[in-house]
């Protein structure tokens, strides 16, 4: 047949119509019936209407061996591309389940660097949709190239464009491994799964007996081990959350965050704080109440919510700014720092240091856990993680200390010592070493045991120490505190705050990179 103008139209769309069927429509069925998405379809609802561009939508893999020369598809099994959310630049890969089960091949993988290569040099988020049955057997070590080629860029784009990822599906074995890189994980319940060796595997080694779900389910790893940031019920909400997310942050780590139109005042004042912190120590509170109370219309994105639930980590916006609050949290563990929350709350700074997002931190710390298990798993060492991760970062930071801040926990939690710019605190503060009947036990033990009322001598020792140290003064003396204020104006002076730091420059030495205790 003869080329002509129109043969070649019509060659390009039957290419095209290829592309766009997938693995075909009895794949695309049993996807819908398993409650996913089509990767398509949820690029769709992630970007902004109309404004997807697909790159190398008619790339094949290259396998002749085990007949693969007679299976190919246009695309092969990822969709990758650009387009934008709430206008702005976002670049995607979308893993198709329905070709190939969704597995990497070399060309795969190529097509997924190509977008990422791009996002660095023009500075956009990457966003990964995970769904895949992992590295394509029948191409052995190049399936296994692709995924360290895959890797080697999300290590070196860490901390230039913000990367999130949505695991939708099956990840498993060295696939998890790029999304652990990123920055934010997002898991779909009943539907996604994330590990290294799967149940049967683990049932032959070691004799245990676990299903997908309770090994690597959304919710083992948003509460257990802390793999995952976010869970959604499903592919749309999870896609709305990835969107929500987004809106908080830059473009890349040279821009700041974009702020907000705000009809929610600056100098609001929120009267409910006078009385929302207990003025016993011992008494519990949600610290969640106070931020809700201070942030813009009381919105608050949490990260991580289901792990380490004794320190809040999430984003909000003061003013319109998008802002990084992390909170001690006394209504679990006495909002006591332990492993879990240290780990937890020290890579949520690193994160909005990277990406210049202000942090705001609530302090109402009594100290950090103890415990034969904490110390065996080297609390020493995690703690020191989020002390570094404090002490490092170069944003804005502002702290307000709402009741207990003692000991070392103090220090470690944004206090004026590691570089914190502005160090606020309510008249409910109590800085100190520790708490009062620890501290009488220690320092007056002789003078309780010789008295003739012990019980008498050490309530009134108690109460000198009280009166000495259970409040914010002795710090704001010597310049600690920078000013002690009432509860109800505290999103008064966050804003204020934020508005003198939106111009700080800081430099940390000349170093290739800090050592951060791992």
């Amino acid at each position: 047949m003869a080329r002509t103008r129109e043969s070649l139209l019509e060659q390009l769309d039957t290419w095209n119509r290829r592309a766009l069927e997938g693995g075909g429509a009895e794949r695309v069925a049993r996807q819908h019936a398993s409650g996913k998405l089509t990767a398509r379809e949820r690029i769709d609802l992630l970007l902004d209407p109309g404004s997807f561009i697909e790159l190398d939508r008619f790339v094949t893999h290259r396998c002749t061996d085990f007949g693969m020369a007679q299976q190919k598809v246009p695309g092969d099994g990822v969709v990758t591309g650009h387009g934008t959310v709430d206008g702005r630049k976002v670049f995607v890969f979308a893993q198709d389940f329905t070709v190939f089960g969704g597995s990497l091949s070399a060309a795969y993988a190529s097509k997924i660097c190509k977008v990422m290569d791009l996002a660095m040099k023009v500075g956009a988020p990457v966003v990964g949709l995970n769904d895949s049955g992992g590295a394509r057997i029948q191409e052995g070590v190049e399936s296994l190239a692709g995924y360290a080629d895959i890797f080697l860029r999300n290590t070196l784009a860490s901390g230039v464009v913000p990367q999130l990822s949505a695991v939708l599906g099956p990840c498993a074995g060295g696939a998890v491994y790029s999304p652990a890189i990123t920055d934010f994980i997002f898991m779909v319940e009943s539907t996604s799964y994330m590990f290294i060796t799967g149940p049967e595997v683990i049932k032959a080694v070691t004799h245990e007996s676990v299903t997908k779900e309770a090994l690597g389910g959304a919710g083992t790893h948003a509460s257990r081990s802390g793999v995952a940031h976010f869970t959604a019920p499903d592919d749309r909400a999870c896609l709305a959350q990835l969107r929500e997310l987004l809106g908080f942050l830059p473009s890349n780590n040279t821009e700041d965050p974009p702020r907000a139109a705000c009809t929610d005042p600056a100098d609001r004042e929120a009267p409910a704080l006078d009385t929302l912190v207990p003025v016993e120590s011992n008494r519990p509170y949600d610290i969640k109440d106070v931020i809700t109370q201070v942030v813009d219309q009381g919105h608050f994105f949490e990260v991580h919510a289901q792990h380490a639930m004794n320190i809040v980590c999430g984003f909000a916006r003061v003013a319109g700014r998008p802002v990084g609050v992390v909170a001690n949290q006394p209504a679990v563990l006495a909002g006591c720092l332990d492993i879990g929350a240290s780990i937890k709350a020290a890579r949520f700074v690193r994160f909005c240091d990277c990406f210049n997002v202000p942090l705001v931190t609530f302090v109402d710390v009594p100290g950090f856990l103890p415990g034969t298990d904490q110390e065996y798993g080297g609390i020493i060492k995690h703690g020191a993680k989020l002390l570094f991760a404090y002490a490092e970062a170069t944003v804005p930071k502002v702290t307000v200390i709402t009741r207990k801040a003692y000991g070392g926990a103090y220090d470690v939690m944004a206090s004026k010592h590691i570089r914190a710019d502005v160090n606020l605190a309510w008249p409910t503060a109590e800085i100190a070493v520790m708490g009062s009947d620890g501290a009488v036990n220690i320092i007056y033990r002789n003078e309780i045991e010789r008295a003739q009322d012990p019980a008498a001598t050490r309530a009134a020792f108690v109460e000198d120490y009280q009166r000495t140290f259970a409040n914010p003064f002795k710090a704001a003396e010597l310049g600690f505190v920078d000013e002690v204020i009432h509860p109800r104006v505290t999103r008064h002076r966050v804003a204020r705050a934020l508005d003198l730091l939106a111009d700080k420059r800081e430099r940390l030495p000349p170093k290739k990179h800090g050592n951060i205790p791992l």
